[in-house]
């Protein structure tokens, strides 16, 4: 069977046809919002990944101040976000002479809150995902009932209930269901796999801003036992941490 959409769509009411404009625009507006959070999501993924590997030698080394520099020059990376976030914090409350514990402690809540927004930023937009998603087969269901509506209205019209007279009216109808479905279906498996993507993202970003926590309030330790053992004339390397995991 042979479809020809742009007859159908000029024998479609105008009931209907305003039916398959919303879901027209509702695709295409899920389409927008899922293809720009893909581009965020890469596009963030690859400034990180460059930012880590350049941040990670001055973490270990300690040189938070180098870190919190080369993350305010860093654009369009979460990972940069969360780590200036935590480590401006820091800085400014121990310069303040606020003790090492505090102002990790401090550091940690702004970290939180930082989380939050970001949070908030990534999931922009899927709401309408979810709503296209949940809608689109009921819209088109609706276009379907005003379809078979017309079709008892041109039986009415015509005197006579035979196949000739409101099969193409039928098959109209249940076109914009189909339409309905095929809107839905695509939409429904993008926002799941899109959520899946962010969630793994912001767990990652929250495990690394738990990392510099736990980093930062090991730092006064640190230093104290290093100034111990440079007053005592020792040398020792078993205080260095590890890297922080910011891959």
């Amino acid at each position: 069977m042979n479809i020809n959409l742009l007859e159908l769509w000029s024998e479609m009411g105008l009931p209907v046809r305003t039916v398959v404009i919303v879901l027209t625009l509702q695709a295409i507006a899920s389409l927008a919002v899922a293809v720009d959070r893909l581009l965020l999501l890469f596009r963030s993924r690859a400034v990180s990944s460059t930012f880590a590997a350049r941040a990670a030698k001055s973490l270990d080394e300690g040189a938070f101040a180098e870190v919190r520099e080369l993350a305010s020059k860093t654009q369009g990376s979460h990972l940069a976000l969360v780590l200036f976030t935590g480590l401006d914090v820091f800085l400014k409350r121990t310069e303040a002479g606020d003790s090492t514990e505090r102002a990790a402690e401090l550091a940690r809540r702004a970290i939180e809150r930082k989380g939050e927004t970001l949070s908030t930023s990534l999931n922009k937009g899927m709401g309408v995902l979810a709503s296209t998603g949940s809608t689109a087969p009921f819209v088109g269901l609706l276009g379907t009932v005003l379809g078979i509506i017309n079709a008892f209205q041109m039986i009415a019209a015509s005197g006579s209930g035979g196949i000739g007279t409101i099969g193409a009216a039928i098959g109209e109808a249940l076109i914009v269901t189909g339409y309905g479905l095929c809107v839905a279906i695509p939409t429904v498996l993008g926002f799941n796999y899109l959520s899946g993507k962010i969630a793994q993202y912001e767990q990652g970003l929250t495990n690394a801003g738990s990392e510099l926590t736990d980093r930062l309030e090991t730092s006064g330790d640190v230093r104290r036992r290093a100034s111990t053992t440079e007053s005592s004339g020792e040398v020792s390397l078993d205080d260095e941490q590890p890297a922080l995991a910011v891959s």
